[in-house]
């Protein structure tokens, strides 16, 4: 196998959730453009499957699927509906996630509790129910790769994303936990987490208006100045964060498990 090769996910299928937009569809456009087959889900099904329509139209074998990541029983329906179609499941990546910006004296139970449902819960149920799917003896049965998101702020603080933080923190170790169990109980699967820093996506550019609107910074300008100026590289594109996981879903990853790998411009180097 060449180098390029070790890249390639020709003969994969992978499972990408929160893929309508933002990292996620970034994501499924690099995987089909290495070879595999994508099942994007997201909440909202009608832009999940306009973006499966865009990847299509490029020449991609892209499965759309409407799910809520918290819900346990969707999660094993969209598991057999991608081994139905594809007759196979290799890689999932659980992306789907949400972010509030709030102090913490002021973020309700409510919103605590539904960040850590989305960005935890649907982080665990993703990877309870692959490992069921990929194990030796199971539907699939050949191993595969799990890739968590997390974030940098599941390694360090940050003010007013402190349901964020406690969410990200956790799949940061859940991840750990699970490839530890599936090395040891010999089941093939390997399992790891990418930590970005602030990305130019949706989702980044709220945070840099929650800032403002807790009075963090002055304005939208000197939030991003602010934010760009603690990355030494500058601000994140989705890509960066696409090639990482393109990296831990293909063979030139394959002894790499139970690991945190940070894409954050040197944000906290």
């Amino acid at each position: 196998m060449n180098s390029l090769e070790k890249f390639s996910l020709e003969g994969k299928v992978a499972l990408i959730t929160g893929a309508r937009r933002g990292l996620g569809a970034v994501i499924a456009e690099t995987f089909v453009g290495a070879g595999a087959s994508v099942v994007i889900t997201d909440i909202d099904g009608e832009d999940c499957e306009a973006q499966a329509q865009r990847l299509r139209e490029q020449g991609g074998a892209v499965l759309s699927m409407q799910q809520d990541v918290t819900d346990e029983s969707r999660w094993g329906e969209v598991i057999d509906k991608t081994i139905d179609e594809f007759g196979g499941y290799d890689i999932l990546v659980n992306n789907a996630g949400i972010e509030d910006i709030g102090l913490f004296e002021n973020t309700s139970l409510e919103i605590f509790q539904k960040t850590m449902d989305i960005n935890a819960t649907g982080t665990f149920l993703g990877i309870k129910h692959s490992i069921r799917a990929m194990k030796p003896g199971a539907r699939a049965g050949n191993g595969g790769s799990i890739i968590n998101l997390s974030s940098v702020a599941g390694m360090i603080g940050f003010t007013g994303l402190g349901a964020y933080c406690g969410a990200k923190g956790a799949v940061r170790l859940m991840t750990k936990a699970a490839a530890k169990e599936c090395g040891d109980l010999g089941y093939g699967i390997r399992v790891n987490s990418i930590h970005p820093g602030v990305i130019l996506t949706e989702m980044g550019s709220n945070l840099l208006k929650g800032y403002v609107r807790l009075d963090l910074t002055d304005n939208m300008e000197t939030s991003e100045e602010m934010f760009a100026e603690r990355h030494p590289l500058g601000l994140g594109k989705p890509e960066n964060v696409a090639d990482l996981a393109l990296f831990l879903a293909s063979p030139a990853s394959r002894w790499t498990t139970g690991a945190e790998h940070i894409v954050d411009g040197g944000l906290i180097a």
